[in-house]
């Protein structure tokens, strides 16, 4: 394809929302959190704000993604996913969400658009930013925009180990996600489906397995309290498998946060991992 991979200057929405304590439960049942808090619906982690984006994703995939960069891609892959939280969400306030097309570049034989997702408050306060990246595989586009933030893993933080956690992904896993998010994706729950996005079995939500890394930061350096991370972003490697294990690895990064990675077995499933917290 010639031409932008992505539409700029135009927001999409707004799109209302709420974290309220049922959702915050739910979402804490679906992840298998460990904090008491999420739980009982009381604190809102960090990742549980995507479940604001998902309507919001699929409007602006039709507005702000061309069609032609659409049509001629084989398909297109959740490639990296960046949350900065400006503030605690409160469980049960009102929120809107809008999108605007952030940027677009090629990549090698592919192309990467980026959109970008802000969630304000009632008084129209900035809450949060997200920055979801696809991967449109099979097709080019032209440069657009601004690359996304940067969140690269320092070599150096190897070093400096702050820890590991392991979190097993019982196979139910992924329907409780689905149930919470509204992402019912046929590759997370059949066999056809996932080997047509390459993979030889279903595989987890890569938002899902997100999510299980935040819990890890949560448990190793933020004492146990969701509302201390301000920022979790990751680089989609390769899919997780249901009914396996995910083991994250997390060294000091120094006045750059965390950097993590986290693996299944001797396969890397999210690489570039960075957290930062209050």
């Amino acid at each position: 394809m010639s031409g932008p991979g992505v539409v700029l200057g135009t927001r999409v929405g707004p799109f209302a929302g709420c974290l309220d304590a049922d959702l915050v439960r739910r979402w804490a049942a679906a992840t298998a959190d460990p904090c008491t808090r999420a739980q009982a619906g009381e604190a809102v982690p960090a990742v549980a704000v995507v479940t604001q984006i998902w309507d919001a994703q699929n409007a602006a995939r039709a507005a702000l993604v061309p069609q032609e960069l659409q049509a001629a891609a084989a398909s297109g892959v959740h490639g990296e996913h960046d949350v900065v939280l400006h503030r605690p969400i409160v469980p049960g306030e009102a929120l809107r969400t809008w999108v605007e097309g952030h940027g677009s570049r090629p990549a090698g034989r592919n192309a990467v658009v980026t959109l970008r997702y802000v969630t304000v408050d009632a008084g129209d306060e900035v809450v949060a930013e997200q920055w979801w990246s696809t991967v449109y595989l099979g097709t080019t586009c032209d440069p657009a925009g601004e690359p996304a933030p940067d969140h690269a893993f320092p070599e150096d933080a190897r070093a400096r180990p702050a820890g590991a956690y392991g979190v097993a992904v019982d196979a139910g896993m992924a329907r409780r996600y689905a149930e919470v998010s509204g992402d019912w994706s046929p590759h997370h729950f059949e066999v056809a489906a996932a080997r047509r996005s390459g993979s030889d079995r279903p595989f987890l939500h890569g938002l899902c397995t997100m999510a299980l890394c935040a819990q890890g930061v949560v448990e190793l350096v933020a004492g146990g309290d969701p509302e201390r991370v301000r920022r979790v972003a990751v680089r989609f490697a390769t899919p997780m498998p249901v009914g396996e294990r995910l083991e994250l690895r997390l060294y000091d990064a120094g006045p750059r946060g965390y950097a993590f990675e986290a693996v299944c077995g001797s396969a890397t499933v999210v690489s570039h991992g960075r957290a930062e917290l209050r």
